[in-house]
């Protein structure tokens, strides 16, 4: 039901969940923050959670003084998830961006929709554009999420985004169907050694070093299906 980097807007009574379990120096933030009516971002599970809770998280905004973001993360009922949506689409928060991207990201969404790829952003780009907070430095990356249909379109995926890095500081994940996220730039550095090759997968419950042979089995698998 739940992915990484989904939104969960809270029920008042997960609210409260999660402001008893917080810091009280961090209360205060995170109460704006429930007042604002912003959404918590899907973690990974945590170990010891029980089978009827979800580890949630918010990154507030870099402190003015030192640019720190803290992260808080919490863990609430799922029968307290008032509302559910996929990560952020690319589309919705290109507004927020600083002007030096724009022109680029809109060629990189316009090339995706011709690929037949709705590109998901999450981190700093997505809490810019859903809280209306500064949240974006020099620094900062684009992280973006690409779902793949089968192995062809995985190819052309991430030769997109290897072309767009040239100009963008583009990050992110590669979904496979069965749920297993793989920073992009490792898979794309591992395809041309498809055989034996193992890269980070991070899933809900566990994160794990995948054979990337066994990650295509799963496009080929959806593929049989349609």
């Amino acid at each position: 039901m739940f992915a990484r980097h989904d939104l969960v807007w809270l029920t008042a009574r997960g609210w409260e969940q999660v402001l008893a379990a917080v810091p009280q120096e961090q209360s205060g933030a995170l109460d704006a923050w429930s007042r604002a009516g912003w959404p918590a971002v899907v973690r990974r599970d945590e170990v010891e959670q029980a089978p009827d809770q979800l580890s949630v998280g918010f990154a507030l905004p870099p402190r003015p003084l030192d640019g720190v973001k803290l992260r808080v993360a919490a863990r609430v009922a799922i029968a307290d998830v008032a509302r559910h949506a996929a990560p952020l689409p690319l589309v919705a928060a290109m507004d927020a961006v600083p002007e030096r991207w724009r022109a680029g990201l809109a060629a990189l969404e316009q090339e995706a929709t011709a690929h037949g790829f709705v590109l998901g952003a999450y981190g700093s780009v997505a809490l810019q554009a859903i809280t209306g907070q500064a949240y974006l430095k020099e620094s900062s990356d684009i992280d973006l999420l690409l779902r793949p249909l089968n192995t062809a379109h995985l190819r052309d995926g991430l030769a997109l985004l290897a072309r767009h890095a040239e100009v963008l500081p583009l990050d992110g994940e590669i979904v496979f169907p069965d749920g297993r996220a793989v920073a992009w730039k490792e898979l794309h550095a591992a395809m041309d050694g498809v055989r034996g090759t193992r890269v980070l997968a991070k899933e809900m419950g566990r994160i794990s070093l995948s054979l990337v042979s066994e990650l295509l089995a799963t496009l080929e698998e959806t593929e049989c299906l349609i």
